[in-house]
């Protein structure tokens, strides 16, 4: 389910990355406008560009010329940076886009956030999402923030060698996480930037279900055939173990700081969000795993 108008002009930042080319891709299955995208990279998007989509090359640590970039956009899906090694800079560069989109004259701009950012937030990087949110709360926009969950994706890299070791191991205690897909956050995200739609709106994108760490190693189970059990460990020594498997600190750092939200009650819900979107219920964790059962394959042991 796409509501839009056949003649709105909707611009895709990063379509280089996974969530922006998705976004794309169901935009033009859906006719949804003129879709144009913005990226440093424009030479790896020759393929959109042969479908259609017209690729503007776009920097936002360049904020002169970005409102030229975004000119004649009706509505501007802001799809967050991956700039995390240094602190700041994302938050710079979104704030950059925003004031462009303002300039430009961008009627509506949707952006990918994350669930509950505000300060007291564990997660290293919420401020991010948090400042850029309060940004477009002071700018003169309309806009639709997608505050989306953990991606069920993240567990493909958890789980198999969870799965080869017997041992899920977690700082999240009993903690659960409402677990949702890349391809459902598209779907979200396609849908909101397609609508004709004003006004101001914050949405929570969940997937169907609240997961537990040891809900997860008891499907894991399941799936492989192979007995895993969840392991509860501190905080401290989850980095630890990520820093010494190759992880720079702070990915280590950031990538625990999920655990503690998960265990703080943070990540531990489900709303309707992305079916009242798109008129289809997201994805289950369950059926995600079952669906990529070859990339959850154990090593041997």
């Amino acid at each position: 389910m796409m509501t839009q108008l056949s003649t709105q002009t909707l611009l895709v930042t990063g379509g280089s990355g996974q969530l922006g080319r998705r976004v794309i891709d169901l935009l033009l299955e859906a006719n949804a406008g003129h879709v144009i995208t913005t990226t440093r990279t424009p030479e790896k998007l020759a393929d959109l560009a042969a479908r259609g989509v017209e690729v503007r090359p776009g920097d936002f640590d360049q904020p002169d010329s970005l409102a030229t970039v975004f000119a004649g956009v009706d509505r501007l899906l802001l799809i967050s940076t991956d700039e995390l090694a240094e602190p700041g800079k994302r938050l710079a560069q979104h704030r950059n886009a925003v004031a462009a989109a303002v300039k430009a004259g961008v009627k509506h701009v949707v952006y990918t956030s994350l669930v509950k950012p505000e300060p007291g937030s564990p997660i290293t990087f919420a401020g991010d999402h948090y400042g850029t949110e309060q940004a477009l709360a002071e700018s003169p926009l309309d806009w639709t923030i997608l505050r989306n969950n953990v991606y069920t994706e993240m567990l493909l890299m958890s789980l198999p060698p969870a799965i080869a070791s017997g041992h899920l191991m977690a700082a999240a205690g009993d903690g659960g996480v409402g677990y949702v897909t890349r391809e459902d956050c598209a779907r979200a995200a396609a849908a909101a930037l397609a609508a004709n739609t004003s006004g101001r709106a914050t949405l929570d994108i969940t997937g169907p279900e609240v997961v537990t760490f040891a809900d997860l190693a008891q499907i894991a189970s399941e799936i492989s055939g192979r007995p895993v059990n969840y392991v509860s460990v501190a905080t401290e020594d989850m980095v630890a173990g990520m820093i010494r498997a190759g992880l720079p600190p702070f990915l280590a750092e950031a990538m625990v700081s999920f655990h503690t939200a998960a265990a703080q009650g943070d990540h531990g819900f489900t709303t309707s969000a992305v079916a009242d979107l798109t008129g289809t219920a997201p994805q289950s964790v369950r059926d995600f795993l079952l669906a990529h059962r070859e990339a959850l394959a154990a090593s041997p042991a």
